[in-house]
Formats: C-alpha cells, structure tokens, sequence
C-alpha cells in the first residue's frame, strides 16, 4: 500500500455526471433584452485603480481557488527573482505565519520611496495601487522578469484583505500599510536599528507581508509543497539564488533551502537520477544581441522523454519557438555527425526529431526583455516569437557540432542512443501495421474483448479497464450500456517502463487498450480521436489488484500522458465492506466509514454481517452498478500530475530498473505500509 500512496499522490476524488444542455429560449431572450434606446452613457462603468482586479481576479491571476491563491504569492517572489535576475538580490526568504499571512524577504535594492512629481506620491505607493506600474515597462530597471502579467505587487495589493511593504533603503526603513488595494496608512520613515531591521545582513532591500482575501478566494490556507515546488524550479533557473522557505503554523513546522550553484544543469542531472546517464550534462549558453540562450541535456538508459521550457522564469508547459528551434538543432546535429563519421551506410538512413526524444533529459530556458515576449494563449504555456527559433537552432546546433568534434566518444553514445531509437520506431511501425492489416481481416478494428458502448460521442462515453474476465464479466452485465464500455485486463501486464514502444504494441493486453482507445500511440498519436473521455481503471482490492492499477498508470504516463492531462483518466472505487442487519444492507468504502456504519448500525438484537470484499468478483451486476458504476453513486479518483519532476522521480524508482533506490524507499516506508494479508 506504501507503493500505491506514493504512485498515487497527486490523485484527488471526484465525481462527474453528464447532463444535457438545454436550448436557449431565444423568444423569452428578445423579450427581457434592453432595448437600444436604453442604452446610453449612464451604462458605462468606468473602475478605477485596483477596482478591475477585484471585480474580475480570475483574469488577472487565473482562478480564485487554491492555484488562483498561490498565484498571488508567485507575484511577490517573482519580483525578487527579478531582483535576483537583475544581478542586485542573492537571497529570497518566504515565510507562511502562525496567523495565515505569508511574507517575502529580500537583499535586492528595494522598492523605491522616492516622490514621482506627477502623482506627488512615492513611487512605492504608486507601484502597490496602480496597475501597470513599476520598474519593468521602460526597460531600463529590469531587462528581464517574471511575473505572469507584470503587474503583480498591486495585483496581491488588490486581493489582500491587508498587505503592508517594508523598503529597506539609505540606512532607513520605509513602510505603508494597505486595505484591499487602498492605502491605509501614509508612507512612514523610521531610522534603521535593531527594532527595525527585517534583515540584518543586508543594508537594502524589500519586505511583503499579505492577509488573502477570503471574500476573493475559496480557501486562504497556503500549501507548503506548491510553494517548495514553485521556488525549487525558480533556484535552478536563477543558479546561485538562495531560497529559504518556513512554514511557522501551529503544528507545521517545516524548512526547506535551495540554492544550486549549476542552474539548469543541476536541474537535468536530477531528472535523470537512477536512470543510468549515457554521458556528462552538455551546457550551452550565449548571448544573442537581447536575448540569451541556456540549454542543458542528457541522455540516459531509459525511454521516456523529460524536457522542460522556460522563458525568464515563466515554465512555458506547451513550449513554443524556443522548444521548436531546440529540438530542430538537436537532429540536424546528431544527423550531421552521424554522417561525418560515417554511421549512415545507406542514402535513407537518418534519424527523425521523434527518435532523438528516447530517453533525453533538457531544459531549454531562454531570457529576453520582458516587453518582447509574445505567448499564445492568456495562460502564457506557449512562447510565440518567430525571431527565437532561428536564434535557439543556430546557438544548439553550433555548440552541439562543436562538442561532438571535442568529444567523439561522447558523440558515439548519443548516436548509438538514437539510432537504437530509430529501429525500434521502425519496428512499432511494422508491428502497427500488422495489427491494422489483422483487424481488416477480421472486419474489425476493435479488440474482441472490448463491450463497447452504443455512445458515438467521447465526452459522454466511458472505457472500463477491468482485472480479469470474471469481473469483466460481472461489469458487462451491470454496466449502462449507452454510454459505458468494458475492456477486460488478463493479469499483470507488461511493465512500460522499461520497455520500447514496438514491445509495447506486441504485448496483447496494451495493444488492445491502444486499439480501444483509438488514438494511435508514440508518432501516430492523434488525440482528437480518442474515443472515451472518462478512462476508468477498476481493479481488485487487494496487493495484485494495486500492482496492475500501478503498472496501468504508468503507461498511461509514460505513453498517453494527454489523456491524464486533460483530466480524462479515473481510478473506480469499489467498497471494501458490505455490512447488513436484516435488511438494513450499507456499503464502506474505508476502515474508518466501517467502525461509523457499525456504531450507526448496533441496536436490538440482530448481529450485524460484515463482509470484506477482496475482488470485485464477489460482487453481483447489481451491487457492482449501484456501488462503483452508478454516476449517481460511485466515487472516482481523478489521476492527475501535481509536481511533474517529482512524479517522474517516483514512476522511476518505482518502475525502473536499479534496484537500490526501490529497496532504499521501501525500507524508509515499511512502517507506514497497510497491507491487507
């Protein structure tokens, strides 16, 4: 069970039920509609100041929930990772209170105090009010930064319910105290000493302490992992930034310190950990007029992709001309070299960018003016600008080509890498093909296994992966077949970790999940075409059970990752326990909502039954639909990837295969374990 703990993590419950929408009532629609000569002038509303966040904060912060809320907290470090990215801050220091407020310290210049005749305020009070205020929009205090929109001290400002700034500058501290985004108190000037001082071993620098605003957000409690997470990436980007994070609530006492003197390259020796790295981490780096290029990569034993973008310190998730220029550099490089050196007999010989991606760690970070920078989309998980891609693919090509010429030893591993990489895409090709070519004999494409459901439409139809015929079995004949399809899973499958993809698509039981499924797999993937938007793994409760869920998700993350993206992958939740008394009969889905129905349950004489299901087997149709397929009743695990370098850490100590990692954890977690024998 500690095994499924930890695999499992980032899985959360939810349920989800399909209602049909209903047709707007147009006739009504024209009928309550304002007529035009009402609308005039006394419509328009004009908000003022900091008004626009409040009234609208998901467009400034993304969301008012937990992400919305961290989100907050990312401004006000971002603006002394800018420091820090400006040559001007060497520590950051993030502190959650005992009261729910959350500080940010840091040695930078500090904001200034000084007064901007325009406004005849100080310029700090017009940084924390206004939007589109400060340091970064003329381009001469930072030439680059982060920040998701540039504005984010006044936008935290806006949805504090208070926020106070402490200015440590020409040997005084300044500080001014604000009220969801209104000033509260003037600008106060008290001479530096020991009663003042936030930080004694620096003669500047900024304090931000913030209250989120519970009429904004759903919940104000910070989460001391999201923010580790979101300062680990920032140290290895910002390398020789020292972080320092304290959680001082009641019962929470933590402490983390990062600081990586390596930036990326430190980032990607970690992504490969325990995965057998073929060669030192190659580390490129340089200055293109205002833009600055760093990349570092790796190969390893392994078969799955790591490769992770940024711009400035924004994590750009879908990556962009900067990926593409990369990836570009990477296979004309290695085909140059492989032609070079003579590797490639035959005219049609060369490798694709899909083979070069078998087992590479990178990061490909990228550093430009802030107002340059063009994303798609308003989440900023796409850099757009044309110009960098030309930039990214001569700097990698010409370092690679460079590195290849003075480590030709080196070289030949990455070309031995690839080139394995290419027949095995060569090999799934022909085994895809066979696979097609056999269900058109059959006049079929579809598994005979598969009970498909009646339902053309993906995102109102469901995929049952269920352990053994026998419960399959009992699923079909329990299951709404409209919308719900059943897939049987014989045993434990193959383990994808350490297999290549033509293995893979040999193997019975994955190939008829990838034909069901209907999307192709590796370089054929189309996803528009996959057939169900809810793919449920429903196994056994019991070690067995766990390990083919385990082995599941693994191949889902390592070779369908979208589906767990996109939210479309679910783990059922069938009962542990059926207790009844005469004809009271109530289900228990843990050992904890047992011991409540049995206190509920005992009065009068009747002895209560208590039956501990170990398969879903011992379930009949009807039990197994009213318990774990009912949308109306069941309860689903929704899989979804929190921390993504920490997730591809477990899947490979797990599933991987050096062994001492994988005794070393389950040594350390033996006395958390709750094994059912």
């Amino acid at each position: 069970m500690a095994i499924k703990k930890t695999a499992k993590k980032t899985l959360k419950k939810v349920t989800k039920k399909s209602t049909p929408k209903a047709k707007p009532d147009l006739a009504k629609a024209q009928k309550t509609s304002t007529p035009t000569s009402d609308y005039s002038a006394k419509h328009i509303q004009v908000l003022e100041g900091l008004e626009p966040v409040r009234k609208r904060p998901a467009m400034y912060i993304g969301s008012t929930d937990a992400i919305g809320l961290h989100e907050s907290l990312r401004e006000i470090i971002d603006n002394s990772v800018d420091e820090a990215l400006a040559g001007f801050a060497k520590n950051v220091w993030i502190t959650l209170n005992s009261d729910n407020t959350a500080s940010v310290v840091d040695d930078g210049r500090g904001i200034p105090v000084d007064i901007m005749p325009q406004y005849k305020k100080s310029a700090l009070e017009i940084v924390m009010t206004k939007l589109h205020a400060g340091g970064k929009f003329g381009g001469s205090a930072y030439k680059i930064s982060g920040g998701l929109h540039g504005v984010g001290a006044s936008v935290t400002n806006a949805l504090s319910e208070w926020m106070r700034i402490e200015v440590k500058r020409n040997n005084k501290v300044y500080s001014q105290e604000y009220a969801r985004g209104a000033v509260k108190t003037p600008l106060k000037e008290a001479k530096l000493d020991s009663k003042t001082d936030f930080n004694p071993n620096s003669l500047t620098g900024t304090k931000a302490t913030f209250l989120p605003d519970k009429q904004i957000f759903s919940t104000v409690i910070f989460d001391f992992d999201t923010i580790k997470k979101a300062i680990r990436d920032r140290a290895y980007l910002v390398s020789k930034l020292y972080f320092h994070l304290y959680d001082k609530r009641e019962g929470q006492q933590k402490e983390v310190n990062y600081y990586f003197e390596g930036g990326i390259t430190s980032l990607v020796e970690k992504l490969n950990e325990n995965k057998g790295p073929l060669h030192e981490a190659i580390f490129i780096q340089k200055q293109e007029s205002d833009v600055e290029v760093e990349t570092s990569l790796q190969y390893n034993n392994g078969y799955a992709e790591n490769v992770q973008s940024y711009v400035n310190v924004i994590n750009t998730v879908n990556g962009g001309t900067h990926l593409t220029g990369f990836r570009m550099a990477l296979t004309r490089a290695i085909n140059d070299y492989g032609k070079k050196i003579g590797s490639f007999k035959d005219e049609g010989d060369y490798i694709t960018g899909d083979d070069t991606k078998e087992g590479l760690s990178a990061v490909v970070f990228i550093k430009m003016p802030q107002d340059r920078i063009q994303f798609e989309g308003q989440t900023k998980g796409k850099l757009g600008n044309a110009e960098i891609q030309p930039i990214v693919q001569t700097v990698v090509k010409d370092a690679l080509t460079t590195y290849f010429e003075e480590n030709p030893g080196e070289g030949r591993k990455i070309l031995e890498k690839v080139y394995l990489a290419a027949k095995a895409r060569l090999a799934a090709k022909a085994a895809k093909e066979a696979i097609l070519r056999k269900g058109a004999l059959e006049g079929s494409s579809l598994p005979g296994k598969l009970a498909d459901c009646q339902e053309k439409d993906p995102a109102v139809s469901e995929l049952y992966l269920v352990e053994g015929d026998s419960a399959a079995g009992t699923a079909k004949g329990g299951r709404d077949r409209k919308f719900q399809a059943i897939l049987p899973i014989g045993g434990k499958i193959l383990n994808t970790e350490r297999a290549r993809l033509d293995k893979i698509i040999e193997h019975e039981e994955l190939k008829n999940v990838i034909i069901a499924l209907g999307m192709g797999i590796g370089e054929t993937i189309k996803f528009e075409k996959l057939r169900y938007h809810r793919v449920i793994i429903m196994t056994d409760a019991d070690v067995d059970g766990e390990h083919i869920e385990t082995l599941l998700l693994t191949f889902f993350y390592r070779h369908l990752p979208q589906i767990i993206q996109e939210g479309y992958l679910y783990i059922a939740q069938p009962p542990l326990y059926k207790l009844n008394r005469g004809k009271d009969i109530r289900y228990a889905y843990s050992d904890e909502e047992k011991e409540k129905i049995l206190l509920e349950m005992k009065s009068g004489n009747l002895i209560i039954n208590v039956q501990r299901y170990k398969g879903l087997g011992e379930m009949n149709k009807d039990q197994l639909w009213d318990t774990t397929m009912n949308p109306a009743n069941r309860i689903l695990k929704q899989v979804t990837i929190g921390d993504v370098e920490e997730t591809d850490a477990v899947f490979t100590m797990l599933m991987g295969d050096e062994v001492p990692p994988r005794k070393q954890f389950i040594q350390s977690n033996a006395t958390t374990a709750s094994l059912d024998i």
